[in-house]
């Protein structure tokens, strides 16, 4: 059973950057492919950015690419999801979650952890 932990959040202007980190428990963190979610007000909750168990990052919504950059550190449990310049569309609760797999997955039915989520608001 992994807990998983998002830190990172809060309030940005449009171009500014946040990180998000997503602290997993679970030992065998290297044999999990993580992911990022977001969720905005009356929206789905879609993915954003995976990454697999080899640190290859697999998947990026074509509204981030360019700006956004997910990467693990297994050492340390971590994964994190680098935020740049910012957009107000950007702003939504983040989720991380983790599958039992090697392969990333887009669907929210695929991954067996969640965090509790961390708020992005970004204002123009």
């Amino acid at each position: 059973q992994a807990e998983l932990l998002e830190s990172g959040g809060g309030l940005a202007q449009a171009g500014d950057s946040l990180r998000l980190s997503c602290a997993a428990s679970e030992r065998t963190f290297s044999s999990l492919s993580m992911g990022w979610f977001r969720q905005g007000p009356g929206k789905e909750r879609a993915l954003v950015a995976a990454v697999n168990r080899a640190g290859i990052p697999l998947y990026y919504a074509d509204s981030v690419k360019g700006r956004f950059t997910t990467f693990r550190d297994n050492a340390k449990n971590t994964v994190y999801l680098q935020m740049n310049n910012l957009k107000p569309d950007d702003t939504a609760v983040y989720y991380c979650a983790a599958r039992s797999s090697a392969f990333i997955s887009t669907s929210t039915a695929a991954y067996d952890y969640w965090g509790q989520g961390t708020q992005v608001t970004v204002s123009s």
